[in-house]
Formats: C-alpha cells, structure tokens, sequence
C-alpha cells in the first residue's frame, strides 16, 4: 500500500510537577500560540501553548520514517524544557487540573475554531462542556493530504474504523470524550483534511506512530476502492468510538477482518 502522500500532526501534551504531584499549566512558560508558534527548528517543527497544554506542530511528512523523526524531536525538545522546568512531559489523554493552574484567560479558552461531524454531512458539532470544569484534554489530530476528487466525508468515516475504533486497544480513556474526541471529528483543509477524533496517546511510542500511519494508508485504499458502510455499520462505528465499546469493537473486527 502506498496510498499516503503527506501526513503531518499537532499532537498536545501535559506538564506534571512530580514533587506537588499535580499537572502544572503550560501558560507562560513555553511561548507560541496559534497565531505565532514558537520554531524549534528550521524544518518546520514548532511548539506553542494550548489553553494548559503544550501542543506541537510536525511539518508534513513523506515517509513513516519521517514521521516518527519529527514527533519524536518535538516531544524530546519538550521533555528537556520540562525538565529545565523541574518538570515532567506525560502523554496522557486527559487530566483533571487544580484550581490554582486555570486562572488565566488562556487556560478558560477552549475551541477557538468549530469543528464538524463527518457522520452528520459535516454538521458543526457542539462546543466542548464538561461536568467538571477543571478537566483537561490532549488530541493526537492527523493531517492528512488529499487527492483531487476524494470524498473527505468518507475518509474520515474509514479513520474513524481504522483508527478511532482501534485505538481503544490502548486508550481507554474516557475523560477527553466529554471535551473533544467523538467519532466522526473534523476540519476541511486546503491541503486535505484534519482528523481530530483520536488521542494523543498514539504518540506514546514509535511503534504506535508507524501504525497510525499504516492505519491512514489502509482508511484511503478503503475508501479509494470504493468502501462504504452500510446503516447499521455506520452506527456501530460510532457507538464503538463514542462510548469506548469493546464489544461492538470485537464485532467490528471480525466484520472487517480488522
């Protein structure tokens, strides 16, 4: 398979203090935002703060081998500044803050940009609300690049099988769904697509990096021969992924020879 032509990502992570045990704000001390993220650099990789988190930004990448390089830069440039810090980098869907660490404006702002349902014809989904307002949350979103004339509803339905789905082998988090994460996430981009439904907890280690991308490759010749789910599938897909429902993912391994 060979389907991929650029796949980039802008995972985000967590700052823990082991001494207070407690999970310390990224507000003021990484630099860069949105607008203007801080070059670590000259390859186009970046970082910037992210309501309390760090996230970081990958230039596009040709090859897995590419892409385990320039994560894997991006997270050792961020665990030395954390350990400047006295601090820790921790990989970890979501985490419930103190009090003390959600004082800023920034650690209150959330979902700056919409983003839409793939399941629901590309409806906007709702701002994030969770019950408790302390709680916190790290995505591993996937950009990928698209060829002329592919059905971008389609590939994120076939990441969410490939990839949504499966992860729950290694994330069983729940915490981040309540924020961001259901199945079916998205934004348009010029270049292609952005997959926000999974974790960042596929960054953890090279192996799960490599297969993500291998995942990606499998969700485009899916949909690139013409892969389709039928209703009951497509409600499968999205209970298994919304609900963390190993059952319905058992089932739909067998379905798909996954």
């Amino acid at each position: 398979m060979n389907n991929i032509t650029m796949l980039g990502t802008d995972p985000e992570v967590f700052l823990f203090d082991p001494a207070a045990q407690k999970f310390i704000s990224s507000v003021g001390l990484v630099g860069g935002s949105k607008q203007f993220p801080r070059p670590i650099d000259e390859e186009g990789n970046a970082v910037q703060e992210d309501n309390v988190t760090v996230e970081f930004n990958t230039p596009p990448c040709k090859s897995a081998a590419d892409f385990i390089l320039h994560i894997n830069k991006n997270k050792t440039w961020i665990k030395d500044l954390a350990a400047e810090l006295g601090l820790e980098m921790l990989v970890k869907p979501s985490a419930v803050f103190d009090d003390d660490q959600l004082q800023s404006f920034e650690a209150q702002t959330f979902g700056c940009e919409p983003d839409f349902n793939a399941w629901m014809d590309g409806d906007m989904n709702p701002r994030p609300n969770a019950a408790n307002k302390n709680l916190r949350s790290c995505g591993g979103h996937v950009h990928i690049a698209l060829n002329d004339g592919d059905d971008v509803l389609g590939v994120i339905q076939a990441m969410d099988l490939f990839v949504g789905c499966l992860m729950l082998d290694f994330d069983e988090d729940m915490g981040r769904r309540e924020l961001y994460g259901r199945a079916g996430a998205f934004r348009k981009k010029s270049y292609g697509v952005e997959y926000r439904t999974a974790s960042n907890a596929w960054i953890e280690s090279d192996d799960r990096i490599q297969w993500v991308w291998d995942q990606t490759d499998k969700a485009l010749e899916f949909v690139r021969n013409g892969g389709k789910f039928t209703e009951g599938q497509a409600s499968d897909i999205q209970n298994c992924i919304n609900n963390s429902d190993k059952v319905l993912l058992a089932k739909l391994k067998v379905e798909f020879g996954l």
